[in-house]
């Protein structure tokens, strides 16, 4: 077979590259839940786009749409003129998402990216409430970009020139071990006046934490801080651009809490096919913008209206595609309570929701070296946590049963050549 040459990569591309110093391969096609590398090497794909591709890669369904579009010379770039694509866009995720759930959000676009969708959440809290601080927790992450870093866990993400003023650090649930009420800690905290801590304009959370090692907020959890937020005036801002879109088995990953979010953070898979979009939900009376004051060129995408409208009506018409879901969680569990039994001692934790899963190694090493021989056994998968010590399951919520079985024996497979106990082939199915 062809050897993959990435001569022209090593000699013109930035060092900052990451992804591709694990994955070596040059793909030239996808489809659904498989990548081909130029040779024509089929690799299963549990990576996902780090969570912009839930539908799989080129699903026909939404390609198709964006294809007719575009062959009906489709308006593309818009800025935020008025564009039929977006009326369709915003009727469809109104009927299908917003009203089934009764959530009452007005819609804002902005720059196509998850942390300028963030950025703008955060700058909207601050002119609401006219205060200053956020609140972030230990462990998140939320961008590359001067807010969004101040409000990331990770000191190596953060950088050492980042100015993080007007931000305080909270533990997340279970960061100090269960036997911390950590709601009444920030309560203490609030009512305070020699804490240190500022009322905050906003409090912002993943619900699961993805980068940050899959770390789940409880449904009581949620709900209290909720309450806690409401009762000091404190706007609560999700940010769901990778537990969003149906990632966790719901659309939005708070819906379990029953919760409403005073803003929703969406990006990520809301575009369907890969394609950059980002949007702020918002609580109406939160809409105190002048025009002009919160925009980017690339906030009208038209083509990613498109693929998310055609995403929506096909897969989120009812909550039938919710049950799909969690029929492929169960064979993923199943699967975890197979590979627990057999590596207890390497094995820390498991957790997580939907298609969304972490397996927690004592040794980071273990982690990294698994996902070298997944990769070795043409399977893409990443690691996450504040050491690179979880395997971080994301497959596409469309993967068809068999190939996620065969996904999830080649995972088995590079943990029997990583850790080396008994190895039994009935977990190929």
């Amino acid at each position: 077979m062809k050897k993959t040459n990435v001569e022209v990569f090593l000699n013109y591309e930035s060092e900052v590259r990451t992804y591709c110093r694990t994955f070596s391969a040059v793909f030239a096609k996808a489809k659904d839940s498989h990548l081909y590398s130029e040779t024509g090497q089929e690799y299963i794909d549990f990576l996902c786009g780090a969570g912009a591709l839930n539908y799989g890669h080129n699903n026909n369904i939404i390609m198709n749409a964006v294809i007719e579009y575009m062959k009906a010379n489709g308006v593309m770039l818009t800025l935020d003129l008025h564009s039929k694509a977006k009326k369709e866009f915003i009727t469809t995720f109104v009927t299908n998402v917003l009203e089934p759930r009764d959530l009452p959000y007005k819609f804002q676009f902005t720059s196509p990216t998850g942390t300028s969708v963030v950025e703008s959440a955060v700058k909207l809290a601050r002119k609401f409430t006219g205060r200053q601080n956020v609140i972030a927790f230990t462990n998140a992450f939320h961008g590359m970009s001067a807010t969004s870093l101040s409000l990331t866990g990770s000191k190596s993400h953060r950088q050492s020139t980042l100015n993080a003023s007007n931000v305080t650090r909270f533990p997340f649930e279970g960061y100090m071990g269960d036997e911390i009420n950590t709601i009444e800690l920030y309560r203490k905290l609030f009512e305070d006046k020699t804490s240190g801590v500022d009322l905050p304009a906003a409090v912002i959370l993943e619900t699961i934490q993805g980068e940050g090692g899959i770390n789940v907020a409880s449904n009581r959890w949620l709900r209290e801080l909720r309450t806690l937020t409401e009762e000091f005036d404190i706007l609560l801002i999700v940010d769901d651009i990778q537990a969003g879109c149906g990632r966790t088995g719901t659309f939005f990953s708070f819906e379990p809490a029953g919760i409403q979010p005073d803003i929703v953070c969406l990006s990520k898979s809301i575009g369907g096919i890969g394609l950059p979009f980002a949007m702020l939900l918002l609580r109406p009376e939160l809409d105190i913008w002048s025009p002009g004051e919160d925009n980017g060129t690339f906030r009208g995408n038209n083509l990613a209206f498109v693929a998310a409208t055609s995403m929506l009506k096909h897969y989120w018409n009812s909550f039938e595609f919710e049950h799909e879901i969690r029929a492929k969680e169960r064979m993923v569990l199943e699967f975890f309570d197979e590979i627990e039994g057999k590596y207890s001692e390497h094995i820390k934790a498991i957790r997580g929701r939907g298609l969304m899963h972490g397996i927690e190694f004592y040794s980071a090493k273990h982690a990294r070296d698994i996902v070298k021989a997944c990769f070795e056994n043409h399977l893409l998968i990443e690691v996450c946590g504040p050491e690179d010590q979880v395997l971080k399951f994301m497959p596409a919520l469309t993967i068809p049963p068999g190939v996620l079985r065969q996904g999830l024996y080649r995972v088995g497979k590079a943990m029997h050549a990583t850790l080396s106990p008994k190895w039994d082939t009935a977990l190929a199915g």
